[in-house]
């Protein structure tokens, strides 16, 4: 009877099933779909950015919003008057940027405003636009830049 109870058992092959693994592939995929954000603005001003010597990239662009400060792009391809954009919209009334900053500073509160400004913006613009920002409560700013061409 003692001899029962210590037999070895038959060796069974254990498998990990995988009828289900389409399916979570499935769902992952819907998954990454659904909360992936792009996010792609039409800027309707020329930004031509000025030269710097000292540059350092923002790796969160989520926290990021940008502003655009310079001539408007008419549609003959000639440029028109200085303009503010703010995602999609050209902005007429400078004091909508603090609304309109306010709103997303409360979304996310992190938020860093990055000004894409035009190297021949006029700088009674760009100092209004910051004003507001500062009403806004929105202080955390980077200002835009392409790197110095390197000395030949």
């Amino acid at each position: 009877m003692a001899s029962q109870h210590f037999k070895k058992k038959a060796e069974t092959k254990q498998t990990i099933p995988t009828a289900s693994l389409p399916d979570i592939i499935f769902m992952l995929l819907i998954f990454f779909m659904v909360s992936t954000v792009l996010r792609e603005t039409t800027v309707q001003v020329r930004t031509l950015l000025p030269r710097a010597e000292a540059l350092t990239k923002i790796d969160q662009k989520r926290l990021l919003t940008y502003v655009y400060i310079g001539p408007r792009k008419l549609p003959d391809g000639r440029l028109g008057e200085t303009r503010v954009q703010i995602d999609d919209a050209l902005i007429d009334d400078l004091t909508l940027i603090r609304t309109i900053m306010y709103n997303k500073l409360l979304e996310q509160p992190k938020l860093i405003v990055s000004l894409r400004i035009d190297q021949d913006a006029k700088m009674k613009l760009v100092y209004d636009v910051q004003q507001e920002l500062r009403e806004a409560q929105t202080l955390r700013i980077n200002y835009s830049a392409r790197p110095e061409a390197p000395a030949s």
